[in-house]
């Protein structure tokens, strides 16, 4: 029996099918694939993350962007809409994206993760994310317990640190609690 080859896309390709989509995609090495929606859970989570880095941002010169954001990791190709990222100073957009809908200098990216996606967020996309030349931070926030693991990018090297309660302090000069993280006005 003769297997296909799997049909390998090219970045504008990718951007093709995501003008005319309504549904988000991630692209790598030619393949595009539908990312999954979030639960209502995941969705407050991440708000919160965004209202809180917005607040503490206050007059720094930085915006926050929600997933409608596309981040694309140079070193690597990979293009995908993390839950929240931090740009500081002017938004360095993808020379390659006529529409110019994709930013390549972020210095903080929030992922939430969700059962679905937990591993490849913790594993494969930490690992691009981390050839991103202006990062300086990547938060993971665990969506079923109190935890969230920020790596910083210190003297070209990554390390993690692990925060469970009370608060802590982002590279970009934000603190941030953990119970206000995961604050539900509903519970």
């Amino acid at each position: 029996m003769i297997v296909p080859a799997h049909h390998r896309f090219t970045f504008e390709d990718y951007l093709r099918v995501e003008e005319d989509s309504v549904i988000r995609h991630e692209f790598l090495d030619g393949r595009i694939w539908a990312m999954a929606g979030g639960t209502p859970e995941h969705a407050r989570i991440c708000a919160n993350v965004i209202a809180l880095l917005n607040l503490a941002l206050g007059a720094r010169r930085c915006s926050v962007f929600t997933t409608d954001l596309r981040i694309r990791v140079r070193a690597t190709g990979l293009a995908t809409y993390p839950d929240a990222s931090v740009i500081c100073g002017h938004v360095e957009l993808d020379p390659t994206d006529p529409k110019r809908h994709t930013a390549l200098n972020p210095k903080l990216l929030v992922e939430v993760l969700s059962p679905s996606t937990e591993d490849y967020d913790r594993g494969e996309k930490l690992e691009h994310y981390q050839q991103i030349e202006s990062l300086e931070e990547v938060m993971l926030v665990h969506h079923s317990e109190h935890k969230i693991v920020v790596w910083r990018r210190t003297g070209g090297r990554w390390t993690s640190t692990e925060h469970t309660d009370g608060t802590f302090l982002l590279a970009i000069g934000c603190e941030l609690s953990v119970p206000a993280v995961y604050r539900d006005p509903m519970a």
